[in-house]
């Protein structure tokens, strides 16, 4: 089991410095008022494993204002009883890119993090996702297929790289260079064939995994991975696939030059989530429906990592309890608990996590400082509440 036992905030969004010491296993609560910086915080420790972060965000956007130095974050990563290390990341102030460093020396790639740390997040502007756009949905689908397969974000990356400079060719050339269009062509179809392919064999996966869920507080879904290369790869062996995703290329090449992109691929697909139980698509559940849905691909996703690398993933839940009933956060945070990894939990109100007492570590957020506290249990002791 991974989990940090230190965090370090060195000109990162809010904080200019700051800093947790002696954290453990289990859940860690933060709490304090909308925009005391409790979401920076999970940010951080999002950045610990490979991807872009919770947010999304550019390198430069997370440079605290006015700060003279670049930002950084670092962590001490337990991974066994006998086993440490050292990550981190931050701005490189020369050449205004990030970098990583693990033990003190830079890695070649954010590839590297894997092997210490997995982060799955959830947060409040994912509550729309299955009434966002498609776009939304693959998004979330892939962060959760790059949790097991760092490869799937250079294939991603790669293949809209190649989109992006097909489009171009198209748009900007009458008479476009015949051999580098065929072998762009040729660069979408097999990496895009692979997308579709790891995203049907991850779904599959989640899929056993929820179905061996209890579903009484958070309903097992029945999720299904949709596009055209996906129809193509139930059918035939994934080369053939690649062949006629190429011939499509080349047959729309007058009709992409004008729209823009290409009419088929990955970039189209969409995943499709149903309440199980009631036969009922997602988007035509009820708010608390949805948000229950959601918490439990998470949760199921995070026993599949538990499972399949025998350590849970670091879990960031933001503002997660903040509209569950009090049997349902009961529950949530039993089910956390029984994971046995780190769980970082936010909120605005202390008293979300009631019921958690002295089993969580705390720490108090008020205006960009961080003040460890100890259990509610015992400050209520205290004050005699």
């Amino acid at each position: 089991m991974s989990y940090l036992s230190s965090l370090k905030l060195h000109n990162f969004r809010c904080y200019n410095h700051a800093a947790l010491e002696a954290l453990g296993p289990g859940l860690i609560v933060l709490h304090g008022p909308n925009g005391a910086g409790k979401t920076n915080v999970l940010e951080a420790v999002s950045l610990l494993s490979p991807g872009r972060g919770l947010r999304g965000a550019q390198v430069m956007e997370m440079q605290a204002r006015a700060a003279s130095k670049p930002w950084a974050v670092s962590a001490a990563v337990e991974i066994t009883k006998n086993e440490s290390a050292r990550i981190g990341t931050g701005l490189d102030a020369q050449t205004q890119k990030r970098v990583i460093r693990i033990n003190e020396k830079p890695a070649k790639s954010q590839n590297a993090l894997a092997d210490y740390m997995a982060c799955v997040w959830l947060t409040p502007q994912m509550d729309g996702l299955f009434i966002d756009a498609a776009r939304e949905r693959r998004r979330f689908l892939d962060r959760l297929v790059f949790a097991f397969d760092p490869g799937h974000s250079g294939r991603t990356t790669r293949y809209e790289n190649a989109m992006r400079q097909r489009s171009k060719l198209l748009q900007d050339n009458d008479a476009p260079d015949i051999a580098w269009l065929e072998a762009l062509e040729s660069q979408i179809a097999e990496t895009g064939t692979a997308i579709a392919a790891a995203r049907l064999e991850f779904a599959q996966r989640l899929q056993r995994a929820c179905d061996k869920s209890d579903d009484k507080f958070f309903p097992r879904a029945h999720l299904n991975v949709t596009g055209t290369i996906e129809e193509l790869l139930h059918n035939v062996p994934a080369l053939e696939v690649e062949e006629m995703f190429s011939y499509q290329l080349k047959q729309s090449r007058a009709h992409d030059a004008v729209a823009g992109g290409a009419a088929t691929g990955p970039h189209k697909s969409d995943l499709l989530v149903h309440y199980a139980a009631k036969n009922m698509a997602a988007e035509q559940c009820s708010t608390g429906e949805q948000k229950a849905l959601l918490i439990g691909l998470v949760l199921a996703h995070a026993r599949l990592i538990a499972a399949e690398r025998g350590a849970p993933p670091v879990l960031l839940l933001d503002e997660v309890a903040a509209h569950l009933d009090e049997g349902r956060r009961a529950a949530l945070y039993g089910l956390l608990e029984g994971l046995g990894g780190q769980v970082w939990l936010t909120g605005t109100d202390e008293k979300l996590f009631e019921s958690v007492g002295s089993r969580a570590q705390f720490f108090e957020v008020r205006e960009a400082h961080i003040m460890p506290q100890r259990s509610l249990t015992a400050l209520r002791s205290v004050s005699g509440v």
